[in-house]
């Protein structure tokens, strides 16, 4: 039994409150990963303040969610995967990336590769990338710009991905038809 708190928009401290009452008008239901920040409503401010900042950066939806899904992969998110893979569809990823990204494998989409790739990288190396990896990144089009805007969805994908480890969020039924699970 997970030791952190479901709050419900009546149970919830009253800073976090009024967030979740926002994502229930927006999404019909307070998700999961919601109930379980605002235990800490400067984590649920967080979150939805870096998901607002990043939606508004210079990358493209298929973009954003490609980074989304190769950062919640990578970090073996049970939550934020099947989450956005949901989000992907609905904002309209083809279906092929999708598949590619959940099975992380690379894309076809070249500039996408070179994203998701930069991405892993930067995950994986903790913020580093070496000059090599700069240049293939910048040589499809990016600019210095998109590897800064890469970092917002990083941060946001820290918060829920680690919030979801830690809490062992359930799944929330919208979500539940895109479970998935990290390979052997």
């Amino acid at each position: 039994m997970s030791q952190f708190e479901l709050h419900t928009i009546e149970s919830a401290p009253d800073d976090a409150k009024p967030l979740l009452e926002q994502a229930k008008r927006d999404y019909g239901m307070v998700p999961g990963l919601y109930q379980v920040m605002a235990s800490s409503p400067e984590l649920l401010k967080s979150y939805f303040s870096l998901h607002e900042l990043f939606e508004n950066t210079d990358l493209s939806v298929a973009e954003r969610n490609t980074i989304w899904l190769a950062i919640s992969i990578e970090n073996e998110c049970h939550y934020c995967v099947p989450a956005h893979t949901a989000i992907a569809k609905q904002q309209g990823v083809s279906e092929e990336i999708i598949k590619s990204l959940r099975e992380n494998k690379p894309l076809a989409d070249t500039k996408l590769e070179a994203l998701r790739t930069l991405t892993l990288t930067l995950v994986r190396n903790h913020g580093k990338a070496t000059q090599e990896e700069l240049d293939a990144f910048f040589a499809v089009g990016f600019k210095p710009r998109h590897v800064l805007d890469i970092l917002v969805g990083m941060a946001q994908k820290t918060l829920s991905n680690y919030t979801n480890h830690l809490a062992n969020t359930e799944v929330d039924a919208p979500f539940k038809a895109f479970t998935w699970r990290p390979e052997a």
